[in-house]
């Protein structure tokens, strides 16, 4: 079965379960955000309370964006492999003086930390991609690590909340550093190379595979990804996207417990049922991305999808119902992150993916924004969500306005590449 496919063992598996796990250590906060216990150990009370557990967010993400321009550069020049292991052994770390934080302060060094560590994990995905996997399948390959983006939270929420009821919400940091000490840098140890070219076990057709070249591209003139306008349009629309899937994701349980009333044990459900939305839509988009070749209009389509999603949750009259839009929206978000990635693949080469990711990855920037103006206007319309969420519904407006300059460019080359398809055929 694996004959001419170890590809998909040696580097979809690895970077799928180095989200699956990532993506809880990330995201996670936003459950453990809701034991009373964890903000009481860390003095998250007062007025402020809001402002302050969004800035928990907002101090990873800075980090997290920066970062990942510095480790563009170091991917590029060190190799995917070498630079993924530096990585998890410093957020595992991270994650064990998490769980050892006696104070605010002492907590937000280890999150800043933490945010450095992980934020290698698009740009090296991206070089892994663009290295291992051959240009007709890139959709594919970007769903097989975006399911463990989405996979892992959803499963996550679970774990999280019986990890702090059976023992205490610091146990939860502990597990996730074993996760990723004991599963995932096993993998990338063992596993990975940085191209196929240095593994032992791929063999030379699926290696002509891999290295194939479209032919509709082998006489197109490289253009350095910066000098491609439409690069700078997807970066805006990741911005855009990073402040609506951080917002949503980080205070959707928290708007769950407090505004809807909802109990721990359905919030959980909920919250794991969003994620697999997310997971929903990023399995489709890279099916319909490969087959319609219109990433564009699909992410168009997202955008429009997030405000409607917003939009409904506001006027819901039943607390389930403005749940499920909450996680139908931050769904579509995940939909509109696969197809970034996809994009950072189209428009780079394999010598510069990781710069391209890099850069890409910095928009995660305006996540943490958008989590501390969520909790500091929680704060001022005294615990309301509603102008928060009217504040994400621009944004997708945004969004959507964005992608539309990219509509025109891209169905010219559609139509060009059945043409050229068919006359290879003839």
């Amino acid at each position: 079965m694996l004959n001419g496919n170890k590809r998909w063992l040696y580097i979809a598996v690895p970077i799928f379960f180095f989200w699956f796990f990532g993506q809880i250590d990330k995201l996670g906060i936003s459950i453990i955000q809701t034991d009373a216990s964890f903000l009481e150990d860390l003095g998250l009370t007062g007025a402020d309370k809001n402002a302050k557990i969004g800035f928990i967010t907002f101090i990873f993400t800075v980090s997290y964006a920066f970062s990942n321009l510095f480790w563009g550069y170091i991917i590029d020049r060190f190799g995917a492999r070498k630079t993924a292991i530096i990585g998890l052994v410093i957020w595992s770390a991270m994650m064990i003086v998490g769980g050892l934080a006696t104070s605010y302060e002492m907590f937000l060094v280890s999150r800043v930390v933490l945010g450095f560590g992980e934020g290698m994990m698009i740009p090296i995905c991206g070089k892994f991609i663009s290295n291992w996997f051959n240009h007709r399948e890139l959709g594919r390959a970007q769903s097989s690590w975006l399911a463990g983006n989405y996979f892992g939270p959803a499963c996550g929420a679970i774990i999280l909340t019986i990890v702090i009821a059976t023992f205490h919400w610091e146990a939860a940091f502990f597990v996730l550093a074993g996760f990723n000490l004991l599963i995932v840098l096993p993998m990338f140890v063992f596993l990975t190379r940085d191209t196929p070219e240095e593994h032992p076990r791929i063999g030379k057709k699926e290696l002509a595979y891999i290295r194939e070249i479209d032919a509709n591209e082998k006489n197109k003139p490289k253009q350095n990804f910066t000098q491609d306008y439409r690069y700078w349009i997807v970066w805006f629309g990741m911005l855009m996207s990073s402040f609506l899937f951080f917002g949503i994701s980080i205070w959707l349980p928290t708007y769950l417990v407090e505004a809807k009333s909802f109990s721990r044990e359905a919030m959980t459900g909920i919250t794991s049922l969003s994620w697999l939305f997310a997971l929903g839509f990023v399995l489709v988009c890279g099916y319909l991305a490969d087959k319609t070749k219109r990433p564009s209009l699909l992410a168009t389509i997202l955008f429009s999808m997030t405000a409607i999603f917003l939009t409904a949750a506001i006027l819901a009259p039943h607390p389930v119902i403005a749940g499920i839009c909450m996680g139908l929206a931050m769904g579509t978000q995940g939909g509109v992150f696969h197809l970034s990635n996809l994009f950072i693949v189209k428009y780079s080469t394999p010598e510069t993916a990781g710069r391209a990711a890099g850069l890409m990855g910095f928009t995660n920037i305006l996540g943490g924004f958008s989590s501390y103006i969520m909790g500091w206007l929680r704060d001022l319309s005294g615990g309301d969500f509603g102008p928060s969420i009217v504040m994400l519904i621009v944004a997708a407006g945004l969004g959507f306005a964005a992608y539309l300059f990219t509509l025109k460019k891209e169905a010219v080359e559609v139509r060009t590449y059945k043409i050229n398809s068919n006359r290879l055929i003839i």
